[in-house]
């Protein structure tokens, strides 16, 4: 019995459902995927000091997959994060609650890429559709802690000097004396506040865990990795000196590489197969 030939409407109709049923098998991939990294439970390895250069290094290779879009998504997020931080009043406040929406975000950027998926635009605002209200509140915890230290700073000062830091004079040789004390302590209580601060958006975006939970575990894996971070910071500053010499163009390229370094510090860490960094 002979076929009959299949019209051109069929055919295209055959071809829509096929890309349907691709497109909603890649969803359902993509959303076990992202389940199975919220499940998967959060180990915090010690690993070896070498490891920092590595996070560089992988970094790296998840910025050269896409070195235009970082670099776009860099620039996006200055547009818009300068100008919020200009607001009177408020505007280091919103500046330093939404920048871990805008981290955890890139964070899904750097997932993406390591899927061998396309870095989007999309991405630097992902944070807003996933627990952005824990994601806001660890800005909060942080800025909190800016603001103790701050106090702190402010209370181990003599009024005069306070007063005339916050007019902008020079101080005279005695009072800029007075406040390295002050200034020292600062740093002592910015690191632990750093540590707990570093992998807290991803660990909330990613692990969907609370403000605090977060920034325990994150303070704890930094603390156990002390030495990693350590030489990853030096790292970090020399490449930031680098990128400053020639008019600073070259923190386009610096910051992108923190972003990235830091997602595969993160996966190093806590003992995840989600991310095989691309080469």
């Amino acid at each position: 019995m002979p076929k009959t030939p299949i019209t051109l409407k069929e055919y295209l109709s055959c071809v829509s459902i096929s890309n349907k049923l691709c497109l909603s098998l890649k969803n359902i991939e993509s959303f076990t995927m992202n389940e199975n990294l919220e499940t998967q439970p959060l180990v915090i390895r010690q690993v070896p000091v070498a490891n920092a250069w590595s996070w560089i290094v992988k970094g790296f290779a998840l910025f050269k997959a896409f070195p235009l879009m970082w670099i776009i998504l860099f620039i996006i997020y200055l547009l818009i994060i300068v100008p919020v931080s200009l607001i009177p009043v408020i505007g280091s406040v919103l500046s330093t609650l939404l920048a871990p929406v805008f981290s955890a975000g890139l964070m899904w950027g750097c997932k993406a890429v390591t899927q061998e998926q396309d870095l989007e635009i999309n991405h630097l605002f992902a944070g807003f559709k996933r627990n952005a209200a824990q994601l806001i509140a660890v800005g909060g915890i942080y800025m909190a802690g800016l603001l103790m230290i701050a106090v702190m700073v402010v209370l181990a000062l003599d009024k005069e000097t306070t007063d005339l830091l916050m007019q902008g004079k020079a101080l005279s040789q005695n009072q800029a004396s007075a406040t390295m004390l002050p200034i020292l302590l600062a740093i002592l209580f910015m690191i632990p506040l750093l540590m707990a601060y570093w992998f807290a958006p991803v660990l909330v975006g990613f692990n969907n865990l609370t403000a605090v939970t977060a920034m325990r575990l994150s303070f704890k894996a930094s603390l156990r990795n002390m030495w990693p971070f350590l030489l990853y910071s030096l790292i970090v500053v020399v490449l930031l000196g680098l990128a400053i010499v020639p008019f600073g163009i070259g923190l386009i390229v610096v910051f992108p590489l923190m972003m990235t370094s830091l997602y595969c510090s993160y996966v190093d860490i806590f003992s995840l197969d989600a991310a095989s960094p691309v080469t």
